[in-house]
């Protein structure tokens, strides 16, 4: 079960995705507009086990310190993106925007963990390249995919960390061997599926091992 909230001048979306048996919710990427996240959250009487950025960029952590106190969820992200984390408001403030500064993280990723919720798990992919330390979430057949991957696009790679031929390798070889009907869940715009951007995606389309 996923709900998606658009948030921010960016407009980021933020995922909840929630265990439907237990209440537990994971809450992906809270950029912004907190007050609005949490009405969703307590309209569905979930419970947030767990805050994830897949990345540190100001857009994905704004609201991290607001909901962490509100919900007294732990905060997760990979360590590589910590620094990122950490300059947040300096970066909101080349786009002429401000940033809550984000708690520090209680826990620090890597590839290959998992993240429970509920009776439902996440596998964190480690897929950098937009950022260094950009993860992907796989929960069952959903993907939330940051700034990895968009509907037609995939992330910039001109911000400090950032690589397009390591995104590039990264998507060719951790996505595309996924189911293609998996949903993808990406950090701007429209959902789209694995199979929809291997077949026309026009930076990584055809780009199969």
């Amino acid at each position: 079960m996923v709900e998606t909230i658009v948030v921010g001048p960016l407009q980021v979306n933020c995922y909840v995705a929630a265990c439907p048996k237990s209440g537990e919710a994971l809450v992906v990427d809270p950029g912004d507009e907190v007050v609005r996240i949490l009405a969703v959250i307590r309209t569905k009487g979930w419970r947030v086990a767990g805050i994830v950025n897949t990345h540190g960029h100001f857009d994905h952590v704004g609201g991290n310190r607001a909901l962490a106190e509100a919900t007294g969820a732990q905060l997760l992200i990979h360590a590589l993106d910590l620094p990122l984390m950490e300059r947040a408001q300096l970066h909101a403030q080349i786009y002429g925007l401000t940033a809550e500064v984000s708690p520090p993280p209680d826990r620090l990723l890597a590839d290959g963990d998992t993240i429970p919720f509920g009776e439902l798990t996440c596998r964190v992919i480690h897929l950098p390249g937009h950022s260094p330390g950009g993860v992907v979430l796989l929960c069952g057949g959903h993907l939330f995919a940051g700034d990895v991957l968009f509907a037609g696009s995939i992330g910039r790679t001109d911000l400090p960390g950032g690589d397009h031929q390591t995104l590039v390798d990264g998507i060719r070889k951790r996505l595309w061997c996924l189911p293609g009907e998996t949903i993808v869940h990406p950090g701007h715009g429209p959902d789209t599926t694995i199979a929809r951007e291997m077949r026309s995606n026009p930076y990584v389309a055809g780009l199969v091992d």
